[in-house]
């Protein structure tokens, strides 16, 4: 089996002062830190159901959620995990919720892939494939009627844009001027299939611009690059000049998900592709620049780690919601049951 092109690791200059290159790279620790546990706890079945985890793809959260305002939405697909984390929504809870217990961010019901928390403006977590890009033109159309400065950003992958949401959403952002940032998460195997087994057309900037939105292509494995893509695109969606597209060319290290034999894909592309990975390679262009010390290093990456020890302990210490309230927020029809 040939292997796909893996183009050079990132390198190039911080632009960043100490502090913000050092936020930067707590961000990435904090989230390859959590995901790393949540998989050892779900083969411990302290976790159930399904875990989509987001090894590999830390840049995109972190230069992406940093380039947002407080006020903006931000809408997530099922491997939400570090968007909601570096949203504002506190570990422990994100991970009580991993264990459905009721201190969660969703009370223990939504799990995994249904992360929510409306104080952060974070509007899922989302399981069905393209199911945030109706939601989040929704949610542009009021801000716009409204009056209210803000933008909502959609994070979905390339999978999405094979199905009829993504269609529409594009269409009617761009047919209404809605201020939109869609950000997608390209690592190449949407589920399991091959970009090119399933698109008849691969460029997706194209795709997206057949509806006239402006697209930019950025290197989703840079964190540098991705911080930089989205907050032009955000300053200028703010301003008014309508609904963009992103293209962040990403990879995820791990299967789909935690049931995947990962069949699709070669070994040595994988570990090609770990060459990459954002955090080794940004953690080499600040040492190389001298922003940061192996000391320093190790010092953010044990903080990270006693968080995710903090949280952990949170949910195991977290409680069951009482069968009492199982139809608690749920509506029926009425008589139902009568």
């Amino acid at each position: 089996m040939s292997l796909p092109d893996v183009p050079p690791p990132p390198s190039g200059p911080v632009p960043w002062g100490k502090a913000q290159a050092h936020a930067m790279l707590a961000d990435m620790l904090r989230i390859r830190r959590m995901e790393e546990r949540c998989a050892q706890l779900y083969g411990e079945q302290k976790i159930r159901g399904f875990l989509h985890l987001y090894i590999g793809e830390e840049a995109v959260a972190t230069g992406a959620l940093r380039a947002l305002q407080a006020e903006d939405n931000v809408v997530a697909t099922y491997r939400e995990h570090g968007h909601a984390l570096l949203r504002g929504v506190g570990m422990g809870a994100i991970m009580a919720e991993m264990f459905g217990k009721q201190e969660g961010c969703s009370r223990g019901r939504g799990g995994s892939m249904h992360l929510f928390d409306r104080a952060h403006r974070f509007f899922g977590g989302n399981a069905i494939v393209g199911g945030g890009l109706p939601l989040a033109v929704g949610l542009a159309l009021a801000d716009k009627m409204s009056q209210r400065p803000a933008l909502t950003a959609c994070f979905f992958g390339e999978g999405a844009m094979a199905e009829g949401a993504f269609h529409e959403a594009a269409n009617l952002a761009a047919l209404w001027q809605l201020p939109v940032l869609f950000l997608c998460e390209n690592n190449l195997y949407a589920m399991g299939t091959a970009l090119a087994r399933s698109e008849a057309q691969t460029d997706l900037c194209a795709k997206a611009a057949s509806y006239g939105l402006g697209t930019v292509s950025v290197d989703g494995m840079d964190v540098v690059a991705v911080h930089t893509a989205v907050q032009q695109a955000a300053q200028q969606v703010h301003q008014g000049g309508g609904p963009l597209f992103l293209e962040l060319r990403t990879y995820r290290f791990r299967a789909h998900s935690m049931f995947d034999p990962e069949l699709y894909r070669d070994k040595a592309e994988v570990e090609a592709w770990k060459t990459r990975g954002p955090i080794h390679t940004y953690t080499a262009r600040l040492k190389a620049q001298g922003l940061l010390t192996e000391d320093e290093f190790l010092a953010l990456d044990a903080a990270a780690q006693a968080e995710v020890e903090a949280a952990v302990a949170f949910a195991e210490a977290g409680t069951w919601e009482p069968v009492a309230d199982l139809l608690r927020d749920v509506q029926t029809p009425q008589g139902a049951g009568a």
